[in-house]
């Protein structure tokens, strides 16, 4: 062991856990040790505490006893310690700076509760960037993903890079391999996390770039992090030590990237790193352990230069990491997936309302199509200006011997995250009502839009090898093929999703749940059942089925409905344990068929949304090509940004356009007949099913009873028509109770 190293981080400790004290001491003194200390909205009290020492610190009375602790653990003799062969001391010290800082970093949220962002996301605007512990949302959602191998693992960056530039290139060489970069500490008062905003990359949780705090004491939310995976998703429990630590060398690939001049308290924390098997890489001269030990390989490696150190790091490690090799100009990965094109940067937009873009996949004769062939109809990004909009068609087509129709709309949901992976490109949406955004960096890069082709070329066959042997794609940008497309489509959407017409809930004892949208809504689980189609409108019950017949372990699981709770709304307690269980113990049951009642969580890719109109005594519902105003007196756009994200909302829920039209919609509020207003474009597409709807319920006319916007916009405007013309909704029994 160095001894330069030893006295460093000895030395370090000492210092933090001096500090913690006086801090603890102060806070006694002024609050009380009756006085609550939490990180805010996570469970495990203070992870590190808790999970090591088995030790629920509440109270700053009960952060007495770890850091009396952190006290014991300081080496007796530090000057005497420094010939020992073996790391004990030093892990020690390392494991003491970190119980103190812990206690620390709880005593600043009382003191500051401002301090640190209780968010997913950064405010760039206000200049608060500091996340902090990551609530039990952020956690849950983004720590499975550590367990499922999505993450394999994450790099804690300490320090800053020389300038904006390097700290960019260092990020995105982790983001390419799929790895979360947790930032902490400053150099010279420079942070890695503000290097990379002046250098114009997103941060925050949704890209996977960290930025915990500006001090080297953030460094307990990333193993917070950790030993939190470890808890809930591991099995371990609280003061197993010797398992947490080992199941986070095993399980959890982390390493220290130290950035900058590395001082006495960075030192502590490397050395408790370390104790998790957790390696330090620095980019300047300091002490090197370099025997094997505690650590896969190295525990700590000197003088590695920045275009060196992803990849050194990853090696040291002894991380193995597979990245997608998709040819195209960006960079591509999961790590870009919740990304934001904004609208300073944006290049070129299609679909979003402000023009059509459809997305078809469907199955061909094996000899109809070329392997690889992409071919863009039409303009592409070469031949319009910044800021254009563009129609587009997204047709893909399919062939191989394990193929079936039914794997269609499995495979066109893939769409949707597999062009998200691309950096600088955007999408939202499905079927027809797709959202693709394009942003300038992109297009300085070289994208263009036969690159979304080749994407999704080249990951149908690395995801779906096993049933597809061609895949063939085909941009339209020129309106008329896109119109045609579309026609095409939304026929083919209509029979698909009439192949269940004729079941019914009760008659299965299986539904799905869909989870694809929990990247922009971490709370929302969708379940679909014979009679609720998803709320996209992309998934029926046996589009579900197939789905998990393709991918078992993907967004489509099979949740046994079990006890019906309640058959008026819908409610059952299989479906309300894994939505308790999948929204990260957020939302614990839901309706089918209301919306007033505890309604099912909706996201930003509902087709429609509806929403009660109290004076009307009934729902208008909105879909989201519509851009007018509403009765409720909000857009589509503000109705999602008050309901959507995965909350459920009484009053309002998200829906598919062909759920309008199944038996179940809304029924424990009234059903259909509660509906008074639509836009006249959703009821002409509806026609048909409309009228036939109508006619089952009693009232073939009630079509010409539902409102649109010729009639009126504001619930007084429509109140007389409905009552003129004798709508059912204005004799019900009160819809609000």
């Amino acid at each position: 062991m160095s001894k330069l190293v030893a006295f460093a981080a000895i030395q370090g400790a000492y210092n933090i856990v001096s500090k913690a004290e006086g801090t603890l001491k102060k806070a006694l003194e002024k609050h009380g040790p009756d006085q609550k200390i939490e990180f805010p909205n996570t469970a495990y009290y203070l992870p590190i505490i808790y999970s090591i020492l088995g030790i629920p610190v509440k109270t700053l009375g009960d952060a007495k006893k770890p850091m009396d602790v952190a006290r014991k653990l300081l080496p007796a003799h530090v000057k005497n310690m420094y010939h020992l062969p073996y790391l004990g001391p030093l892990l020690d010290a390392g494991m003491a700076s970190l119980f103190a800082e812990e206690v620390a970093e709880a005593i600043r949220y009382l003191e500051d509760p401002n301090f640190y962002l209780v968010s997913e996301d950064i405010d760039e605007a206000s200049g608060k960037i500091w996340l902090g512990a990551a609530e039990d949302t952020v956690f849950r959602k983004r720590g499975v993903e550590f367990v499922d191998g999505t993450a394999p693992g994450f790099a804690a960056i300490v320090g800053a890079a020389p300038d904006p530039e390097t700290a960019k290139w260092i990020a995105e060489e982790y983001q390419k391999k799929n790895l979360y970069v947790f930032m902490v500490a400053n150099q010279n008062g420079t942070t890695f996390s503000e290097q990379l905003l002046e250098a114009g990359v997103q941060i925050g949780w949704n890209t996977r770039l960290v930025p915990f705090g500006p001090d080297i004491s953030a460094a307990v939310f990333a193993l917070g992090f950790a030993n939190r995976a470890a808890m809930a998703f591991g099995g371990i429990k609280p003061g197993d030590f010797k398992k947490m630590l080992l199941y986070n060398k095993d399980r959890i690939f982390a390493f220290v990237n130290a950035l900058g001049e590395v001082n006495a308290e960075w030192a502590a924390n490397a050395a408790g790193c370390v104790n998790w098997g957790f390696p330090t890489i620095a980019d300047t001269d300091i002490p090197e352990i370099l025997p094997t030990g505690v650590c896969t390989y190295e525990h700590v490696v000197a003088n590695v230069g920045h275009r060196e150190m992803p990849q050194r790091s990853i090696e040291i490690r002894g991380l193995k990491v597979t990245v997608a090799n998709i040819d195209i100009p960006l960079a591509y990965g999961p790590a870009f997936e919740g990304e934001r094109v904004r609208k300073e940067d944006l290049y070129l937009e299609m679909g979003g309302g402000k023009t059509q873009a459809s997305e078809l996949v469907q199955m061909a004769d094996m000899n109809a199509i070329e392997d690889g062939k992409v071919e863009v109809v039409g303009p592409d990004v070469k031949d319009i200006k910044k800021g254009s909009t563009l129609p587009l068609g997204i047709f893909v087509q399919v062939a191989g011997r394990q193929m079936q129709e039914d794997f269609e709309p499995i495979l066109e949901r893939q769409i949707h995250h597999l062009i998200n992976y691309a950096q600088g490109v955007m999408h939202i949406g499905q079927r027809d009502i797709a959202w693709i955004r394009v942003g300038e960096p992109a297009v300085q890069k070289g994208f263009t839009l036969k690159d979304i082709g080749v994407i999704l070329h080249a990951k149908f066959h690395q995801d779906f090898g096993a049933i597809l042997d061609k895949v063939q794609v085909t941009l339209y940008t020129k309106k008329e093929d896109v119109d045609k497309l579309t026609k095409k489509a939304r026929a083919i959407y209509r029979t698909r999703d009439e192949r269940v017409e004729k079941m019914t809930d009760e008659s299965v004892e299986t539904y799905y749940s869909c989870t694809l949208c929990q990247s922009f809504a971490p709370n929302h689980v969708c379940m679909v059942s014979p009679e609720r189609t998803g709320l996209c409108g992309a998934y029926n019950w046996m589009d579900c089925k197939a789905s998990f017949e393709i991918n078992p372990t993907g967004p489509n699981q099979p949740v046994q409905k079990g006890e019906c709770l309640d058959p008026k709304l819908g409610q059952w307690k299989g479906v309300n344990d894994f939505v308790y269980k999948a929204s990260r113990q957020k939302v614990e049951g839901y309706n089918f068929y209301s919306l007033v009642y505890d309604p099912m969580t909706t996201c930003g890719c509902c087709e429609c949304i509806a929403a009660v109109l109290p004076s009307c005594n009934g729902v208008m519902t909105v879909n989201r090509d519509y851009t007018g105003m509403t009765p409720s007196g909000m857009k589509f756009t503000t109705l999602a940004g008050v309901m959507g994200g995965g909350a459920s909302s009484p009053g309002f829920v998200g829906h598919s356009k062909f759920n309008i039209t199944q038996r179940k919609f809304i029924l424990g509020d009234g059903g259909l007949l509660r509906m008074v207003w639509m836009p006249k474009q959703l009821k002409e597409e509806l026609r048909d099913r409309l009228i036939k709807r109508g006619e089952e319920m009693g009232y073939p006319n009630l079509i010409d009873m539902i409102a649109d916007e010729t009639v009126g916009m504001t619930e007084d405007e429509i109140l007389p028509w409905l009552q003129e013309k004798g709508h059912p909704a204005v004799s019900m029994e009160s819809i609000v109770g």
